[in-house]
């Protein structure tokens, strides 16, 4: 077939050749009502001695060409112009002040339940391998089990990956082929350590303007594969937030991180709105990846900002990495602005803001700490003060409820965020509310956590670098 394809190419060639020359040759002659002669180009048959089953059998391998290259085709304009979401839900039933991410992983999938974490580039999952260096620990609920995946590939430690990518990767590589091994230390004092290699995510597709999730969205017809996802196999794990969950989703700022690899595939961007941090488990929103749909999120509440969101620039600084990065131009308490050094803000500085789902009470570097609180303990001075651990500023509030005052972060661009009073004026135990933020080191950077940003829906534009968020309820 490929020979008489071939044959038959090159004898259109030359004749539309011919035909050309050929008009070259006349057209000033013989005139023609659009002032050109049309070239006729005689089709000769590559093979004439073919049966018509020969030529069955050739249109047969044609059409299957041809319905395989419009499948694969269909299915990338599907995916590019669709999202998908994963639930989303605070684990504060777990006593623990992460928020939690249902995940699949795997074929066939294993399902497992992983804390969300803008700061952290390395997905891993709770893994029980021969050998694991900590035999002590107790089982897992749940248990990622490599043997049982189809698509699980171990990564070698003298690839390019474990080497320059892999955070905390170790540097014994007895064989060239042996696994990558990581001892991943996070800045709370937890640790995991363990093997990296791919895997398969099992994702529920939606529609643009659709959720995933509910309705067709959930239907196995709609579920695809995210491949080679980048999956720590963690045997060894240590902190509180790791105990109450299975492991977590890198959603940072990196090349192996999940949210990378998601974003590549879907728009350049994912978004989430984090539900109330004591809100319960059945309260559940969304992590979205591509766009999200119209009024993502849930119904603004009757308080919110308009509906067009807030924008600002996102730094994708490689000095933050993984973490995102922005710049807080003016902090204001009740309409004043505050009187914070401007390098305070400034990454080139040793200053910076950034936003972390893992992190959550907002962590201000001291100039900003000190004057957000003495702003703030200023309106609410009349108070009874409270002493409780790790607040400086708590108060006994069934001495009366004054009004809080007002909390603004104005980014660049005059993005500004307004963050219901909940948020940092927070509920510690019966009867009393603190502030809701902690002193910083300085020089350092500052860091804005999920309470402060909690209720509203935060998109991370990758693609043009831009970060948008608004004011909502986060459910239906």
């Amino acid at each position: 077939m490929a020979s008489r394809g071939h044959a038959l190419a090159l004898l259109v060639l030359l004749a539309l050749a011919t035909a050309a020359s050929a008009g070259r040759h006349h057209h000033h002659h013989h005139g023609h009502r659009h002032g050109r002669k049309s070239a006729r180009l005689q089709l000769i048959p590559s093979a004439p001695g073919a049966s018509l089953a020969d030529r069955a059998r050739d249109d047969r391998h044609r059409h299957a060409y041809i319905r395989s290259t419009l499948a694969s085709r269909r299915r990338a304009a599907e995916v590019g112009a669709s999202a998908f979401a994963m639930p989303l839900s605070s684990g504060a039933y777990t006593g623990t002040g992460q928020y939690f991410v249902r995940f699949r992983v795997g074929t066939p999938a294993q399902p497992f339940v992983l804390v969300a974490d803008t700061g952290s580039d390395l997905t891993w999952v709770k893994c029980r391998r021969g050998g694991s260096p900590d035999a002590q620990a107790p089982a897992p609920a749940r248990e990622f089990r490599p043997a049982a995946s189809k698509t699980w590939a171990p990564i070698a430690c003298s690839s390019d990956t474990c080497t320059s990518y892999v955070p905390f990767s170790l540097a014994n590589c007895s064989t060239p082929a042996s696994p990558c091994a990581y001892d991943y230390r996070y800045k709370d004092g937890s640790a995991a350590r363990g093997v990296v290699g791919t895997d398969s995510a099992t994702i529920a597709l939606s529609s643009s303007g659709g959720r995933a999730g509910s309705g067709a969205a959930a239907d196995s017809s709609r579920r695809a594969k995210l491949q080679g996802v980048v999956l720590g196999c963690t045997a060894a794990y240590d902190g509180q937030s790791f105990q109450s969950s299975d492991g977590v989703l890198s959603l940072g700022n990196s090349n192996i991180s999940f949210a990378s690899r998601a974003a590549a595939r879907f728009g350049g961007r994912f978004s989430y709105c984090l539900v109330d941090h004591l809100a319960p488990r059945n309260a559940t929103s969304y992590l979205t990846f591509g766009p999200g749909p119209e009024g993502a999120g849930g119904s603004p509440s009757p308080t919110s900002a308009p509906a067009v969101p807030e924008q600002t620039p996102l730094l994708l600084d490689r000095r933050m990495s993984p973490f995102y990065a922005v710049t807080v131009d003016t902090i204001y308490v009740a309409g004043e602005a505050l009187d914070i050094p401007a390098d305070v803000w400034d990454v080139d500085r040793s200053g910076g803001a950034i936003l972390d789902s893992g992190t959550s009470l907002t962590i201000l570097a001291t100039p900003a700490y000190a004057a957000v609180v003495a702003a703030l303990s200023k309106q609410l001075g009349d108070l009874p003060r409270v002493s409780m651990d790790p607040f400086e500023y708590c108060y006994n509030w069934t001495a009366g409820a004054p009004e809080i005052p007002k909390l603004e972060v104005q980014f660049a661009g005059s993005a500004t965020l307004e963050p219901p009073a909940k948020s940092y004026v927070i509920d510690a135990a019966p009867g009393v509310k603190c502030i809701g933020v902690q002193e910083g080191a300085w020089p350092g950077v500052s860091v804005i956590g999920n309470i402060l940003q909690q209720e509203h829906l935060w998109e991370f534009d990758l693609r043009d670098r831009l970060l948008r968020f608004k004011h909502t309820r986060c459910t239906q």
